[in-house]
């Protein structure tokens, strides 16, 4: 089946009268083999159109358009590259004593003007995120979770009871899928004895594999994703939901807020938790401001069924919700982002857990960049500013692995060649960043009656050594994706 192409954003959705209901409302439970099954192209479509119109919001007087605010941050961006060339020069040329002019204006760029371009970019940005509240006056629809559980058993209680405290009005239908667990995954749903749960059982082929099984039990307009350790705020899936029906018409997917649980498990996790708090959230926020939004991560986020299915579900690959994203990008859909939506995930407890993760998340990102990367001069949409930085960020990392850090080694024995006075130009934007950052999150959890716990050694370490750590394991995942190593999940 061929991807679906969205239609005209000036064209209206029909308006249909949804059901209301509850979490044990929908079918009763079922144990459900793998096994092939394929909706009718009607049951497929039955709900396609089953999300409301609502008249635009009115503009205020100064209201400025989505290209107008990437123009207001390109340009203090720019200018910030501007003033950073100038106070530059001296440095320049004492590194250029040493390695030669092109050498050391190569090194300038990808450890001091390319990363002050992106953090002013991004500060510009969220500065200029002032999005008007969610409404919440809607009627909503069915609606679908679906989730991929292998060896889940520390976590799959916990992740219902957050499903049982959603104040979602409509109904939802609630799919796991066993990806062939060895633990009492299978045996504690069992026990739940939910009226809405279907689980499905499936041999161990990864996540993308499961999710796919799951999408063909799925029977609504829209199905919310989660992991098996996720676990979301009681306003989450209404919010998300939110989000979905009131964005422009051509939105494919949405993607939740995700936050660190076990924040206080390891100084491990209170690393991550500033990461997750203020890093990704200020990138997420940035992207969503354009209508830019790269990934709809498979932690928590809504999709329209039907495109899932068009688009052939899940790519079994590492990377499988970013390259799933940008398919769904180069069919000419957009993806949406809801900080309000909170969805709390198992941020990994120790180094070994980190390092995975993060060279899992690096080859993913290569393997979007091999397989959309054009969508950098084929796309007509703001997301191809940011997957162009996309093939930025290698570089990044490895000038930042192999150039600044041994810089620093350099500095602490008087040679500052590389590290020097002037790229201390960068710690002032990248706290400016993090204090906007907390003041909008603060803005939310205030909204969702939530409390920011204090962290301020962890705010500290990760303010001076987080990115040492992280950008040596990414250029290992992205030297393994390009070199087309065995993959592991």
């Amino acid at each position: 089946m061929e991807p679906i192409i969205p239609q005209n954003q000036e064209e209206s959705r029909v308006s249909q009268a949804t059901r209301n209901g509850s979490l044990d409302s929908a079918s009763p439970t079922a144990v459900v083999r793998e096994a092939p099954f394929q909706p009718t192209q009607s049951e497929s479509d039955a709900h396609a159109e089953n999300i409301q119109a609502y008249a635009p919001r009115e503009r205020h007087a100064l209201y400025l358009s989505v290209r107008g605010k990437f123009l207001i941050s390109t340009f203090f961006s720019c200018l910030w590259i501007y003033v950073s060339w100038q106070l530059a020069q001296p440095w320049l040329y004492d590194l250029a004593d040493v390695l030669g002019y092109a050498p050391a204006l190569v090194v300038i760029f990808f450890i001091a003007f390319l990363p002050g371009f992106l953090n002013a970019h991004i500060l510009s940005s969220v500065f200029l995120d002032k999005p008007p509240p969610l409404r919440l006056d809607l009627n909503f629809p069915p609606v679908s979770l679906l989730i991929a559980a292998y060896n889940e058993a520390d976590n799959i209680s916990e992740t219902f009871r957050g499903i049982a405290t959603q104040d979602y009005p409509g109904q939802v239908e609630i799919i796991v899928v066993d990806d062939g667990s060895t633990d009492k995954t299978i045996d504690i749903l069992k026990a739940l004895q939910l009226p809405n749960l279907k689980i499905v059982q499936a041999s161990h082929g990864g996540k993308a594999t499961a999710l796919n099984a799951g999408l063909k039990q799925v029977s609504n307009d829209i199905v919310v994703c989660m992991d098996a350790d996720t676990f979301l705020h009681p306003q989450a899936l209404k919010r998300i939901v939110a989000r979905f029906l009131t964005d422009p018409a051509d939105t494919a997917a949405v993607a939740g807020c995700v936050l660190v649980k076990n924040s206080r498990s390891t100084f491990m996790t209170r690393l991550q938790e500033w990461d997750y708090f203020t890093g990704i959230s200020s990138a997420k926020r940035q992207q969503s401001l354009y209508q830019g939004t790269l990934v709809a991560q498979g932690a928590f986020s809504a999709f329209r069924t039907k495109l899932l299915r068009a688009h052939k579900g899940w790519p079994s690959v590492i990377g499988e919700d970013i390259v799933l994203t940008w398919s769904l990008i180069k069919s000419g859909w957009r993806i949406g982002f809801e900080p309000t939506a909170i969805g709390f995930t198992v941020a990994p407890e120790n180094m070994k857990g980190f390092y995975r993760q993060r060279k899992r998340w690096a080859r993913g990102m290569i393997e979007g960049l091999k397989q959309h990367g054009h969508l950098v001069w084929r796309s007509s949409r703001l997301s191809a500013f940011f997957v162009a930085i996309d093939f930025m960020i290698p570089f990044i990392d490895l000038f930042y692995a192999f150039v600044f850090l041994p810089g620093i080694i350099l500095a602490l024995f008087g040679y500052y060649y590389i590290v020097g006075p002037l790229t201390l130009l960068v710690v002032p934007i990248a706290f400016l960043i993090v204090m906007v950052m907390y003041k909008k999150q603060k803005a939310v959890f205030d909204t969702l009656n939530l409390k920011v716990r204090s962290n301020p050694i962890g705010f500290i370490v990760y303010m001076l050594v987080y990115q040492a750590v992280m950008s040596p394991i990414c250029v290992i995942g992205y030297a393994q994706e390009i070199l087309g190593m065995a993959k592991r999940w």
